[in-house]
């Protein structure tokens, strides 16, 4: 299966399944919606800045991803109302072995593993695609991202730097 067809079935913590796919350009309403659904403080940390609205050159640049530079998962559960992109993940590849890391979840589905879900996924396919480190900036507030990263099994650095925690993840393994 490659990258842009990827698909898979887990089981949150509340026993409820989540599909991690690929991020597709049909899923345009359904990222918005989820980043409506975080709060203003989950928008801050995500995205470093007060985030009310995108541009559609920011739309484009999220949605339209090649799934070898860029590549994005979402995680879709089934709510009342029929299935909602409850979050998702992407890395961008930033040297030759190394890509940035970053990950949303909306409010209604925090803790329930959808980030850690979406990390495995990804940490799957960059290994495939030969990458040996993930990085991020993660605002030292933001401890349930932190704590995802700790978790993921993986050999993690972390410095401090203007006003940030610089992670680092080896993928070897």
């Amino acid at each position: 299966m490659t990258p842009s067809e990827y698909s898979a079935v887990e089981t949150l913590r509340n026993g409820r399944r989540a599909e991690i796919r690929a991020l597709k350009p049909a899923d345009r309403a359904a990222m918005l919606e989820a980043v409506a659904g975080m709060s203003e403080e989950a928008r801050y940390r995500r995205f470093f800045a007060p985030k009310r609205s995108f541009s559609e050159k920011e739309i484009a640049y999220y949605l339209n991803v090649d799934f070898v530079s860029h590549v994005a998962l979402v995680a879709v559960v089934d709510d009342a109302a029929g299935p909602v992109v409850a979050g998702g993940g992407r890395y961008i590849v930033t040297a030759p072995g190394r890509a940035e890391v970053a990950f949303g979840v909306d409010d209604a589905h925090q803790g329930q593993g959808i980030g850690s879900s979406v990390m495995r996924h990804l940490v799957k396919i960059a290994r495939a695609a030969g990458l040996t480190e993930f990085h991020a900036e993660v605002l030292p507030d933001n401890a349930p991202m932190l704590a995802v990263f700790a978790r993921s099994g993986l050999a993690m650095r972390q410095t401090r730097e203007d006003g940030s925690v610089h992670v680092s993840l080896g993928l070897s393994g």
